[in-house]
């Protein structure tokens, strides 16, 4: 069997929502696996990108190298009321989103909460150089955090690993303060944004905007590619995989996002005062 038609069957029992403790199952050991066999100390993205079409957004010359992957968090909060307020991301990953809303945006604080214990570990040392971050591990559908106990929160590239979405937007928007802002940003296909929609229609989230950006993450898979490819071909045992999970020119991912198969929303909510 291809590298590509067995990445296309692991996402068709890990997305299509039949089968949710399964489905988070398997993202859990996906990402655990991932986490532990990518040890580029530098690499603190694990998310397809995003390119505007517009200008450029500044960037210290550290962070340059980042910019696609940035990308896809500048247009997550362009516009929100960041500094001095209280900023939780689920599904932070390695850490370089958190990281940049704190080194950017000046927040009080931000918390990257990780259901993975292995990336939480390795998110706190790659970025320990940020005192206004810190990282917790937890469930997505049970937040370990008080009612009204951020300002911000922010969902990049991540629902889709979870078995319970209205779970997870209950609590995004029990633990948002009145007036708080809930934005996400994540790939469905496109028959399963009507379900989607319905999912993230939590009691109490207004839905203020809805974007499809696969164009400009299109624009960042390619931009990105290079790069990926020279990573890629130091991991041996993982490298037909991390090709097709990575969106490499070619996988299955790419293609369906190209042709429009695969939609990529960005969407903004607010909790009603």
């Amino acid at each position: 069997m291809s590298s590509s038609r067995l990445f296309s069957r692991v996402l068709d029992v890990a997305s299509t929502g039949k089968f949710p403790r399964l489905q988070k199952w398997v993202w859990r050991r996906i990402y655990n696996l991932l986490s532990l066999s990518w040890r580029d100390q530098d690499w603190r993205f694990m998310n397809y990108g995003f390119v505007p079409a517009g200008p450029a957004f500044p960037l210290s010359a550290e962070d340059e190298a980042e910019r696609a992957f940035i990308g896809l968090y500048q247009q997550a909060v362009e516009g929100l009321p960041i500094a001095g307020k209280r900023v939780l991301e689920i599904g932070s990953g390695r850490g370089g989103g958190s990281r940049y809303i704190a080194r950017y945006h000046a927040p009080a604080s931000i918390v990257g909460l990780d259901y993975s214990p292995d990336t939480v570990r390795r998110a706190r040392r790659i970025n320990k150089d940020t005192p206004s971050l810190t990282f917790e591990t937890g469930d997505a559908e049970n937040l370990p955090f008080a009612d009204g106990s951020f300002d911000i929160v922010v969902n990049i590239e991540s629902s889709h690993c979870y078995g319970d979405v209205p779970a997870f937007a209950r609590e995004v928007s029990r633990v948002l303060a009145p007036g708080g802002w809930f934005t996400f940003a994540d790939m469905r296909s496109k028959n399963q944004l009507t379900a989607l929609s319905g999912q993230l229609g939590a009691p109490g989230l207004d839905l203020v905007e809805d974007r499809n950006i696969s164009k400009g993450v299109v624009a960042a898979l390619n931009a990105a590619e290079a790069r990926k490819r020279e990573r890629i071909g130091k991991s041996r045992l993982l490298k037909h995989f991390m090709t097709e999970f990575s969106g490499s020119k070619g996988s299955a991912l790419y293609k369906g996002l190209s042709r429009g198969d695969v939609i990529y929303v960005a969407r903004r909510y607010r909790k009603m005062d």
